[in-house]
């Protein structure tokens, strides 16, 4: 087991590496330049080149690339193109909270909403409540996020003239008001992703109750929950985990949008905030860390399938 997981880690360095040269290859070709955006419109081309020269832009891609990713293996993401030229570091740990935070509490209301409905229509297959389980789950496919989210607090303002708590509290300063002010985008962030899980939950419950382990076991007169959660329920898991794990990389784009319409000072508005003011080196510092956080959650959901299904172990 340790060596399939000694592999699975050499795998996720490998797909990060790929990840930084994409990204900084990408974030190159967009069109501006940095000098214009810290010396205005109004500047020389000995003002540009100095800033060419202090930026390293004059340099070969290679050693370009070589300098960044020793920075980012020292942690040090950078410096800010803006003209408060502040760490990004510092700047990115600030906004992780509110981002790691909404993101949980998706993903938790997702897996809370997804895994019981998606049971309770495989058991009651064909049945009214299969139907109207599963065109749930459609309508929340469908229908998207900020469309949602922008209707609602529509909604809200129009007839109840009430808008939900806008901006952020620190856990640290009060846990309960910065539960007011994510609980509502939580909720509807995840009614996609729990559709998802539904689906595939549903999918897989009907699958696994038609082994014969499964008959075996009613035949042995164990009740229905046994039956259902101690061994049904853990063998139709493992595909749930991966849709799971495919939704938190979905979540990060999501939370961009989220944390606009609500106010959340997270990563997604720093992003949002960066590309506009063309400050490529956040833009790329941030992309890189987004992408360290999906590599790092697959590679959890590989390292759980290990421990969820012995057949892997020996492979």
């Amino acid at each position: 087991m340790l060596q399939l997981i000694i592999q699975r880690c050499l795998l996720s360095l490998a797909t990060v590496f790929i990840v930084t040269v994409i990204t900084f290859s990408l974030v190159r070709v967009i069109p501006g330049d940095p000098a214009v955006q810290l010396l205005g419109e109004s500047y020389s081309e000995q003002q540009a080149e100095v800033i060419h020269e202090r930026l390293g832009l004059n340099e070969p891609y290679v050693s370009q690339y070589l300098k960044w990713i020793g920075g980012l293996v020292r942690g040090d993401l950078g410096t800010s193109l803006l003209p408060n030229r502040q760490p990004i570091g510092p700047q990115i740990v600030d906004r992780m909270e509110p981002t790691l935070l909404l993101m949980a509490l998706t993903i938790i209301f997702s897996v809370g909403i997804g895994i019981p409905i998606g049971v309770i229509a495989a058991l009651r297959q064909d049945t009214p409540i299969d139907y109207a389980l599963r065109s749930f789950s459609i309508l929340g496919l469908s229908v998207p996020g900020f469309y949602l989210a922008t209707q609602v607090l529509g909604i809200l303002a129009k007839e109840w003239h009430w808008i939900p708590p806008i901006g952020w509290v620190s856990v640290s300063e009060s846990p309960f008001e910065a539960g007011r002010r994510l609980w509502m985008p939580a909720l509807i962030l995840s009614l996609a992703t729990g559709a998802q899980i539904m689906r595939m939950a549903r999918s897989m419950m009907l699958e696994v109750m038609r082994q014969d382990y499964i008959r075996t076991a009613w035949a042995k007169g164990l009740s229905e929950r046994k039956v259902i959660v101690g061994h049904a329920l853990r063998n139709a898991m493992m595909p749930v985990l991966t849709i799971i794990g495919l939704s938190m990389a979905f979540l990060i784009g999501g939370t961009v949008i989220f944390e606009s319409l609500f106010g959340l000072p997270g990563m997604g508005m720093y992003m949002i905030n960066s590309v506009i003011a063309r400050d490529y080196v956040a833009v790329q510092s941030i992309t890189v860390v987004f992408a360290l956080g999906v590599v790092g959650i697959n590679l959890l959901i590989d390292i759980s399938y290990l421990m969820l299904d012995p057949r892997l172990r020996q492979r």
